[in-house]
């Protein structure tokens, strides 16, 4: 398990009519988490791709737990876990980083897959980044 947390601005581009967050926005940030935790690592996910490993979303589940308006300081705690041999499950909780109060929830499962498309177990190299050995 591995955990990293990001901070960033919710934008404008980002709000709706009732004044929180468009739904569909969730997924983006976290993408975003996941993106920074890799990268957190030492190793960025195109490096990931580079050594020929995409990891596609196969899962997702979101929970909307409060709201975030524009300009609100928002932050992403991202915990990566293996989620069996050939995948890994990224936990996801954003809160309003001035009080806490938490905005949303959720996870994303992703299957480890070779540039043929075909599922691959996770790579060394990659468990070991994740468990805080940074072997490259």
């Amino acid at each position: 398990m591995f955990k990293h947390t990001h901070q960033f601005r919710m934008r404008y581009s980002e709000s709706d009519q009732l004044g929180s967050y468009y739904n569909s926005r969730l997924l983006e940030w976290m993408e975003v988490g996941r993106t920074e935790l890799i990268r957190s690592t030492g190793c960025s996910y195109s490096e990931w791709e580079a050594r020929g490993v995409m990891a596609p979303i196969v899962e997702a589940t979101l929970k909307f737990k409060g709201r975030a308006a524009y300009d609100d300081l928002l932050e992403i705690e991202t915990i990566c876990s293996r989620e069996g041999r050939a995948r890994l499950r990224f936990e996801s909780v954003v809160k309003r980083a001035e009080d806490g109060q938490l905005v949303a929830e959720g996870y994303t499962i992703h299957a480890l897959i070779n540039r043929a498309g075909k599922p691959i177990r996770i790579p060394d190299w990659i468990n070991n980044l994740l468990t805080g050995e940074h072997d490259l």
